[in-house]
């Protein structure tokens, strides 16, 4: 595993989570997650030698905890953007808190949006060159 790149890739989780909070609505906000995660795919098939898939998912959860964060932080500007999902929070089954339905249906998306990233970073490896020189002679 690659924490150190993990990391810097999950500030994106970070900035997304903030942005959605802020100024970036649902569906915009659904435009730039496949940029995000092709971006993030190449970068660590370039950067690691191993364990694709495993990078890919992990870092997915990391972005889960940064976004989970802002969006439970600050909650109050993030429906005022988002009705839809503010609508699912407060109506949920079990009568809990928003933020907390807000933080389980987040996890979910989380480990959904980990496969797809594993996927999309073990394909990448598939593809894109380390850079280590190969000697045709031998």
């Amino acid at each position: 595993m690659n924490w150190s790149l993990l990391f810097k890739l999950s500030l994106f989780g970070l900035a997304m989570g903030i942005a959605t909070a802020f100024f970036i609505p649902s569906n915009v906000e659904g435009m730039l997650w496949p940029v995000i995660f092709i971006i993030c795919a190449y970068l660590i098939a370039k950067n690691c030698t191993q364990m694709y898939f495993t990078n890919g998912f992990c870092l997915s959860l990391l972005n889960c905890v940064w976004i989970i964060a802002a969006h439970v932080i600050f909650y109050n500007s993030y429906v005022k953007g988002h009705t839809q999902e503010a609508a699912m929070y407060n109506n949920n089954l079990y009568k809990i808190s928003p933020q907390l339905a807000l933080a389980i249906i987040g996890i979910f998306i989380g480990i959904a949006s980990g496969l797809v990233q594993g996927l999309f970073a073990f394909i990448a490896s598939k593809f894109v060159k380390r850079g280590h020189r190969v000697n045709p002679v031998g």
